[in-house]
């Protein structure tokens, strides 16, 4: 019997037993979401200026250290302050003057104690060392870290990706999107002699250091920057000199392409100009003109890193070469070059504050595909190209994510955001509105970061239009408003279903081929033709569909 109710006990206690072990795991990875996502009382006391990054990198080791100056203004006293670093990589030393400050790691955040009490109003400086193996990234640019590889020629490729992750996953920062340095960043790059270092910003000085036979670049950005929007990236690299007379002036554009790759980047990225003058007419200038805009061949897709626009789509048009709308229009353009230089507007000179509203960044830069291809094509050609999108909408999850938790929303934010977009233009109907509103977004925010509430609420104060409904319709559910309709005769009975309470806006629609304006509601509304209705059609530039009863 005593063996029997040893058993026992053994069995109870190993069922029960990982129940309170797994939820201590859980409970510690929402404690590091919270942390990473929210404006903790530990970030919100001081304001970022300035960050002087300096590394060194070791390709034979994938390896980097290195410090990051951090400057800031206290905006209460405080005494605490959080600072953010992924593993594998540490932070060895923090140093505040002639002092060394306390600091205690927990997960991917740490607690780095002042020996006391700093009173509001004063800038700080403070040097934070670290160094370690970063994490490699597997995927990327969809997952964060340093890309190890090689060239054609056998010469290291090396580049940082860091969106969704966090910048912290290979240098330390106050990693959160509502705080951007005033002031920019300094990044001082060390490599061996052989390779470049091509970062943000305009490229100051570099210096040989025979003793180890490395060289540091400096580049220097003089705008706020978010922080996943700061990139490194080192190789074989030669520099294509270019000009561009915008809006504001003569904008310097550069191209920094691997050596092998030199005449192809010649013939591909005449597109960037082209790019920058669309965007110039849809957008506003540029706001990068005192850092400068490049071009830079990395060993993966690309990405929107400020005034330092990654490139790896293969020097040729389309997504790697294919059509994502399904429709030809897609293979008119680069559609790297165009979506990520598009996000130099809506990402960098306009970021979100919380990584839940991603969507700022993604839906106006997946629409200015669109807009390329009406500025310098036809109407009819990006209309077909967005309106080809739809079908890599999944509805399943809402495009804005969870707040406070560095989460965001579906995918649906590229695609169904640029829908969005389109539908809202139809709505708004009047192009020079939509144009001004598209503009006015970019000067009204300048070199800011923004919640959704004040985009939705700017866009419905240009427009005249309350589109509160609208923006929870698409932003917050996975519905698609359905026009429901039923012809007798000559009447036509419809409304909405499938939409948030109070949702309600304009539409047109062919009837017997003659285009009307009707505002449906949730409630049943009729309209009331001269003749016999033999035909209805919702124009195809709405998202939504139509069912007939």
């Amino acid at each position: 019997m005593q063996s029997h109710k040893f058993v026992l006990c053994f069995l109870i206690l190993f069922f029960l037993a990982p129940v309170p072990v797994a939820r201590a795991q859980s409970d510690k990875r929402l404690r590091q979401q919270e942390l990473r996502g929210s404006i903790t009382p530990e970030r919100s006391w001081w304001d970022l200026q300035h960050y002087e990054l300096s590394l060194q990198v070791f390709p034979d080791s994938k390896s980097i250290k290195g410090s990051n100056r951090i400057t800031f203004k206290t905006l209460t006293a405080g005494k605490k302050l959080q600072l953010d670093l992924q593993a594998p990589l540490s932070i060895t030393q923090v140093r505040f003057g002639k002092n060394n400050l306390r600091f205690v790691r927990e997960g991917n955040v740490y607690w780095i104690s002042f020996p006391k009490t700093l009173q509001p109003k004063t800038e700080v400086q403070i040097d934070v060392f670290f160094s370690g193996k970063p994490t490699s990234s597997r995927n990327p640019p969809w997952s964060g870290g340093f890309s190890w590889k090689k060239d054609k020629r056998g010469a290291p490729f090396i580049a940082t990706t860091c969106q969704g992750i966090g910048a912290s996953i290979w240098w330390p920062n106050k990693d959160h999107g509502y705080d951007e340095p005033d002031r920019g960043i300094t990044i001082n790059a060390t490599v061996p002699e052989q390779l470049v270092a091509v970062a943000n910003g305009r490229l100051k000085k570099v210096a040989s250091n025979k003793k180890n036979k490395t060289k540091t670049y400096q580049w220097v950005v003089t705008h706020p920057i978010n922080n996943y929007a700061v990139n490194l990236n080192i190789g074989d690299y030669v520099n294509l000199v270019g000009k561009y007379q915008g809006e504001f002036g003569k904008l310097d554009v550069g191209y920094w392409v691997l050596r092998a790759d030199t005449q192809k980047a010649k013939r591909q990225f005449i597109e960037a100009p082209r790019t920058l003058e669309a965007l110039e007419y849809w957008f506003g200038k540029y706001p990068f003109y005192e850092d400068s805009y490049k071009l830079v061949q990395v060993p993966y897709l690309g990405m929107e890193h400020q005034s330092s626009v990654t490139y790896g789509n293969g020097f040729k048009n389309g997504y790697r070469g294919s059509d994502l709308s399904g429709t030809g229009v897609g293979l008119k353009f680069d559609f790297i070059i165009v979506h990520e230089s598009a996000h130099e507007w809506f990402g960098n000179n306009i970021s979100m504050k919380d990584a839940a509203d991603m969507w700022i960044h993604e839906s106006f830069a997946s629409y200015a595909e669109s807009l390329f291809v009406e500025y310098f094509f036809t109407r009819k050609e990006a209309a077909d190209y967005i309106i080809g999108t739809r079908k890599n909408i999944r509805n399943n999850i809402p495009i804005i994510g969870k707040y406070g938790l560095n989460k965001q929303g579906s995918g649906d934010m590229y695609p169904k955001g640029a829908n969005m977009l389109h539908t809202l233009r139809q709505i708004i109907d009047n192009d020079i509105i939509w144009r001004r509103i598209l503009r006015g977004l970019n000067s009204k925010f300048w070199h800011k970061t923004v919640t959704t509430q004040q985009v939705e609420d700017y866009i419905s104060a240009e427009s005249g239009i309350e589109l509160g409904k609208f923006f929870d319709q698409y932003l917050r559910t996975t519905k698609i408003p359905i026009l429901r309709y039923r012809i007798q005769g000559k009447t036509l009975t419809y409304h909405f279903e499938n939409v948030v309470a109070g949702f309600s806006v304009p539409v047109r629609v062919r009837v017997n081929h003659k285009t009307i304006l009707l505002r449906p509601t949730k409630d049943r509304l009729t309209y009331r033709n001269q003749r016999l209705i033999k035909s209805f059609v919702l124009e195809r530039h709405y998202y939504m569909e139509t069912r007939s009863n």
